[in-house]
């Protein structure tokens, strides 16, 4: 018997995609080398060249603290603005990035001092201008440090001309910006309540607290009434409630809300108090609060007998007065203590009367000013209270749980003294502390350095002679009216700092939008800005105060001569040595205290725009930046200071647009912590996916919210970038050997389809950049790649590629839009992908000078849109979803191989979309070998699609599978043969 022949190999004959883009990856190790080509290429200073004279669009880089390893949210916060540059630069603008560090203040002061305390080093014996120069070099340690890793991001930029703010330049920018503040009389010496670290020494900003929950001791003090118009009350107690113990010794009278009723009892049932004689005292409270004090103190407080009247509205309280509990002690403690009318008393908790502490509340001071009663300054900065103080002088400090615990000083004295109205109890609260030390904080008034809010604004000095500030001295505090918007919302009616700060809020584009709100509402209720701080490492507070008058000098010859110091020596310029020097030969130094505060950082960073954008110093920036980007924490720091800062000297906000990202959470939705184990380090991640993928990750979530990281995200971003790298992968391979002699402008109706979703994709990305919309920018190419790319265009057009003859006028339509495909999706991932799309382009066309980055906005022609083609194959679509469903139930029993071993027979709902089906090769595009196309007839079907409403009937092909396609076709008389396409393109 004869043997079997063996059937003809075909494969060489086969045009299958050739290239040598890897499947795999390997991102941490070729992102290292191609991130080192572009130091060797000068990338960005090229782009800069190629893009010089085309439209602007700044970015104006937030600093950073640098002090300290990139985390997460730098490596967000920094993505995010190299997508923002690099879409716009791709859109064919000049879109600059220059990098920033803010190098002063307690951030980094406090590691120093860390680093003397683990040494046993005292900072104060060490010179000031020695202490300052390990500032510095500390900052710039982590500049350095910070620096490389962002860069290992792929954040293109100018990283070695970054700014800094301690540069000599930058200093006397900040400096000549703060006398700006002075010159125009928008800066004033005043003790009010500030947020104080006892543990730190310092004032600190909103901006550098943070909100923890702690346990506190409550407790409920009796002050006894000693006279009153009401006769009912004299001889009876006033109980006040407070959390903070401490401020009990500072209490300089009591508050009442006015319209609030309030009800004189008698206690009773003072279980386990240690004093029963106060049993059957009288007591006044809030009506409303006495079940609540009941329940609290677990006594009973009964009503008065024989009295008509019980209750009396608060207004009626006015001319009453209490003394301290501690008045024995004489001195301060002996004075009475006025009940004063305050508008912010309720009856949401506590007794409903306040103890007013003027050295410790925003209220306090307030009511208390409007009094007559000025702080007396009784907690020194460590947080104890002076030696000379009548009680508890020289102890402390008032942040130590155990100094206000029920067995404590000030609890113990009170419970001697018969005032403690019941034991102290543990109270569950928020309360702020130093993100820094963690540290509790405290309200503390201190002579502090302020620009006003609500203070109306002149226009500067003209510089002429000299001048003088406008306001005095801690002597002569809070002379400034602190006017607030009318009820109605009519706003401001001078013009004012915070007048002018809304009004530019008004023209700033917020995105997203709820940010104008977050800022607006923030800056209406704002208090003035404390721009004073009491440390060594920062921009001096460069001011001369006549020790006569109070008041600063505004000579404009002294000023020039303090920035040109500070500008040719920094911040230790300005010192008692150099005092006469810079006042000059019309001032003697003797008669002016220099002052020796530092700025608030807020102000330095708030200056950045100043020193950056104005400067000249990097001339491819200008001013206003067109957009700001931070996080949202920064409503209440950068941007807000960026907007008081501008505001106050040139009348409108830096900045065009706000953008802000939220926080990054674990993968459960949790704050991430080191204490919880839960931090994700971008450091690490790069070692084990690669930058590209920690750009994809953050450039596909929604970062306008809290969002979330962990292993299984990342897994499915590292599948998104893998079927990424599957279409490039295919395009170059598919693409290979392609030329200009190939290329035609004659399409089918696919290609001619897909050139219309191109152009649609167009405008929707262009629309994304314009919204920094990136997490819809990289969802709309993704869902290209897979769905309109690999799933569907490459799926039908691969028998086209692989078996048609290279000269075939489809062939070369084909691979035509392959290109237009390649040059669009390379350039618009680039922003996202910045290393794979560089390894893709150089894979295609090599050429050490060349980058992906230097290249434009892909061409897309406005002929390629049209409407009624895309209709009509979003319905052949559906059609082919269809025959793919009602296929595959025989593919899993199979009945049937690959949908080239399927007959097709297709009834549709009316001949319309019959008809829709005969006008293409609808066999081709089901990828069947057989397709028959009916209308209105559905015997014989199966399955019923319930989108396109078709009756689809599936069975094998009886005809002979062709050898080389694949294809079952009549035309192949045996299994193995070729068909007649096939044939001809195999015997050429």
């Amino acid at each position: 018997m004869a043997d079997n022949p063996t059937p003809p190999d075909y494969r060489d004959t086969v045009f299958l995609p050739k290239t040598g883009f890897p499947m795999k990856a390997g991102l941490p190790q070729k992102e290292p080398a191609i991130l080192d080509r572009w130091q060797k290429l000068g990338l960005y200073e090229r782009l800069r060249e190629k893009r010089a004279g085309r439209e602007k669009f700044i970015l104006h880089d937030g600093p950073p603290y640098a002090n300290g390893d990139m985390h997460i949210g730098h490596a967000l916060n920094h993505i995010l603005k190299d997508a923002v540059c690099r879409t716009q630069t791709l859109l064919g603008k000049d879109a600059p990035y220059v990098p920033g560090w803010d190098c002063h203040g307690l951030p980094i002061e406090w590691k120093v001092e860390e680093q003397y305390r683990a040494k046993k080093k005292n900072k104060d014996e060490v010179p000031l201008p020695e202490f300052r120069a390990e500032c510095r070099a500390y900052a710039q340690h982590w500049v350095n440090v910070q620096r490389e890793q962002i860069k290992r991001l792929g954040v293109l930029g100018a990283w070695d001309r970054p700014y800094l703010t301690m540069d000599f330049d930058a200093e006397a920018t900040i400096v000549s910006e703060l006398l700006k503040f002075a010159d125009s009389g928008q800066l004033y010496r005043g003790a009010k309540p500030v947020m104080w670290s006892p543990v730190e020494k310092t004032a600190l900003a909103e901006a550098e607290v943070e909100y923890e929950d702690i346990t506190s001791t409550q407790i409920d003090v009796a002050f006894e009434i000693v006279a009153s118009p009401i006769p009912e009350l004299v001889g009876a107690h006033a109980v006040i409630w407070t959390t903070t113990p401490w401020t009990i010794p500072v209490n300089q009278a009591i508050a009442y809300g006015p319209e609030v009723e309030y009800t004189l009892t008698q206690v009773s049932g003072l279980a386990g108090y240690p004093h029963p004689a106060f049993a059957g005292k009288s007591v006044l409270v809030a009506t409303d609060l006495v079940r609540a004090i009941e329940a609290r103190l677990g006594i009973s407080l009964q009503p008065l007998i024989g009295h008509v009247s019980k209750t009396f509205k608060g207004s009626d309280l006015a001319g009453t007065v209490a003394r301290h509990p501690m008045h024995r002690l004489g001195g301060f403690f002996a004075k009475p203590r006025p009940f004063l009318a305050g508008d912010f008393v309720t009856t949401d908790q506590g007794t409903g009367l306040v103890h007013m502490a003027p050295d410790h509340g925003e209220d306090d001071f307030e009511l208390c000013k409007a009094n007559g009663l000025e702080p007396v300054f009784a907690v020194e900065g460590d947080g104890k209270y002076r030696a000379d103080w009548g009680w508890l002088g020289g102890q402390g400090s008032v942040i130590n749980p155990k100094f206000n615990a029920p067995d404590g000083p000030i609890c113990s004295d009170l419970r001697e003294a018969g005032a403690l109205l019941a034991a102290a109890q543990d109270y569950k609260h928020s309360y702020p502390h130093s993100w820094r030390s963690k540290a509790k904080v405290i309200f503390r008034a201190t002579a502090q350095w302020f620009v006003p809010m609500d203070k109306a604004l002149s226009p500067s000095p003209s510089g002429e002679g000299t001048g003088v500030g406008t306001v005095r001295q801690a002597q002569r505090l809070g002379e400034l009216p602190h006017p607030n918007p009318s009820p109605e919302g009519e706003g401001f009616a001078e013009d004012t700092l915070r007048s002018r700060a809304l009004a530019a809020i008004d023209e700033t584009r917020f995105v997203p939008d709820k940010g104008r709100n977050r800022i607006g509402s923030m800056v209406e209720g704002r208090p003035d800005w404390v721009l004073s701080r009491q440390r060594a490492w920062g921009v001096p507070i460069t001011l001369f105060v006549d020790r006569k008058t109070g008041r600063y000098l505004t000579d404009p010859e002294v000023n020039a001569r303090i920035v040109a110091a500070v500008k040719a020596d920094g911040v230790d310029a300005w010192s008692d040595e150099a005092a006469q020097s810079l006042l000059g030969n019309a001032y003697r130094a003797e008669d002016y205290e220099r002052v020796a505060d530092i700025l608030d950082v807020w102000f330095d960073s708030g200056c950045t725009h100043v020193f950056v954008l104005e400067s000249g110093k990097w001339p491819e920036l200008s001013w206003p930046a067109d957009l700001y980007l931070e996080g949202s924490d920064q409503h209440r720091g950068w941007f807000q200071s960026s907007l008081l800062e501008s505001c106050g000297t040139r009348g409108r906000a830096p900045y065009k647009a706000v953008l802000t990202h939220g926080f990054t959470m674990d993968a459960k939705g949790m704050k991430m912590s080191k204490s919880l184990g839960n931090t994700v380090d971008p450091l690490k991640l790069m070692t084990e996916y690669g930058a590209d993928i920690i750009r994809l990750w953050a450039l596909s979530i929604d970062f306008t919210e809290d969002h979330r990281i962990g292993k299984e995200i990342l897994a499915g971003v590292a599948d998104q970038y893998r079927k990424l790298r599957n279409t490039f992968r295919y395009l170059l391979g598919a693409l290979e050997g392609f030329d200009d002699a190939e290329r035609t402008t004659e399409f089918p109706e696919l290609e001619r389809y897909v050139l219309h979703r191109l152009a649609e994709l167009d405008a929707e990305l262009r629309q994304c950049i314009d919204d920094f919309e990136f997490s819809r920018y990289v969802r709309l190419l993704s869902d290209f790649a897979n769905e309109d790319l690999s799933a569907f265009l490459f799926d039908i057009r691969k028998d086209c590629l692989y078996c048609d003859a290279p000269s075939n006028p489809k062939r070369r339509a084909y691979r035509t839009v392959l290109d237009i495909l390649f040059n669009a999706l390379v350039r618009w991932l680039a922003p996202v992908l910045t290393f794979t799309t560089e390894e893709v382009w150089q894979t295609r066309w090599p050429d050490e000078n060349d980058s992906v980055h230097f290249a434009e906005w892909p061409e897309i022609e406005a002929g390629w849109l049209d409407a009624a083609l895309g209709a009509k194959w979003e319905r052949i679509r559906q059609f082919r979803s269809a025959t793919t469903e009602a296929i595959e139930p025989l593919r899993r029993a199979k009945q049937v191989g690959s949908s080239l071993e399927a007959r097709v027979q297709i009834d549709t709902d009316g001949e319309e979309d019959a008809e829709l089906l005969r006008s293409v090769d609808f066999q081709e595009i089901a990828i069947t070998s057989e397709m028959v196309i009916t209308s209105n007839s559905t015997a014989g079907s199966f399955y019923v699609d319930p989108i396109t409403k078709a009756h689809l009937k599936i069975e094998h092909v009886e005809y002979q599978k062709c050898g080389r396609c694949w294809r079952h076709l009549p035309e192949v008389t045996e299994d193995g043969g070729l068909c007649a396409r096939c044939t001809e393109v195999v015997n050429g």
